[in-house]
């Protein structure tokens, strides 16, 4: 079955312009209120494709919004993927080598391997480390409802309920399983820590203006919710009801045979036992009753992560 080609409603632009930022790093611009609060990152283009956060990136920048307390960051990660945009292929250009959102474990940058992913991801450790509370925009390779990613950490479910949208929490509870995300990177990752809320806001497909649109709503709500910005007396936040599902596991592919039994785009669900895929001889299968799965992959390719498999989580 042929993937139709997606509408690609939003194109890069040139970030020259951003590249010299006040920190020593590229594509890195902080800036302080001078008054006590929060120190703020919202983190774009950890994949070079995803394009809705360098929208609400550089609506930041261009716009000149500066907080009210604490301090903002503003980052653009990987700018070298971004450049490699082809309208012709628009899903190569998320990565160059490493998935720059699964290397962020001390292990893999104190390491001996070198990639453009790691090396920015050197680059940018202490403008993550020094955050309190993070914001890290992502978008989908399928249209799909956007949702929440984030640790099973109180304070990231606090301030995901907060700002009411998206309306879908995906929790992790024991990570990803697949490498480690920025969100968890030192003390983002640890259970009673002092850090902060730390989260993936999934804004719908990569290529939609609808996604860029709520990946700029959703940051100046997030800037609001923590005082950088005054509250918007004009807008009132709607009654949302959350949809929260619990990552139960990670499957990677690992042959090249690798199919779905059928196409999947996402929130697809599975009776327990239900065959989701055969791998070569493995088979993936629903471990649970209700199976929702998250994420699949639209192009498998041997290594990378072939699906997320969920369970929903009840009301409290």
């Amino acid at each position: 079955m042929s993937v139709p080609d997606p509408v690609l409603e939003v194109l890069p632009r040139d970030l020259s312009a951003y590249r010299q930022g006040n920190l020593g790093i590229d594509y890195v611009h902080r800036f302080d209120s001078g008054r006590p609060g929060p120190d703020v990152l919202v983190n774009a283009l950890t994949h070079g494709n995803e394009l809705c956060g360098m929208v609400a990136a550089t609506h930041l920048l261009d716009s000149g919004v500066r907080p009210l307390c604490g301090s903002l960051t503003v980052s653009f990660a990987n700018v070298e993927a971004y450049e490699r945009f082809d309208p012709a292929r628009p899903f190569d250009s998320r990565q160059v080598v490493h998935n720059l959102n699964r290397v962020w474990s001390d292990q893999a940058l104190d390491g001996q391997d070198d990639s453009p992913e790691l090396r920015r991801a050197r680059a940018l450790r202490p403008v993550v480390a020094a955050a309190q509370h993070i914001l890290d925009i992502h978008s989908t390779s399928q249209d799909v409802e956007p949702f929440w990613v984030y640790p099973a950490h109180e304070r990231n479910a606090c301030v995901a309920r907060a700002l009411g949208q998206p309306a879908v929490h995906l929790v992790m509870p024991r990570g990803l399983g697949s490498g480690i995300p920025l969100i968890e990177h030192g003390r983002h990752g640890q259970r009673g820590s002092d850090a902060g809320a730390a989260l993936v806001v999934e804004c719908g497909q990569h290529f939609l203006r609808s996604s860029a649109d709520l990946a700029v709503a959703v940051t100046l709500a997030f800037l609001r919710h923590f005082g950088l910005l005054a509250p918007d007396t004009k807008a009132s936040a709607p009654e949302v009801t959350a949809r929260r599902f619990e990552l139960l596991e990670t499957r990677l592919v690992r042959t090249p045979e690798f199919r779905f039994v059928r196409p999947l785009v996402g929130f697809e669900r599975f009776d327990e036992g239900e065959l989701i895929a055969v791998d070569g001889e493995d088979e993936i299968r629903a471990p649970c009753a209700d199976c929702t799965v998250l994420m699949p992959t639209r192009a498998p390719q041997v290594g990378s992560e072939a699906v997320y498999l969920t369970r929903p989580i009840p009301d409290a």
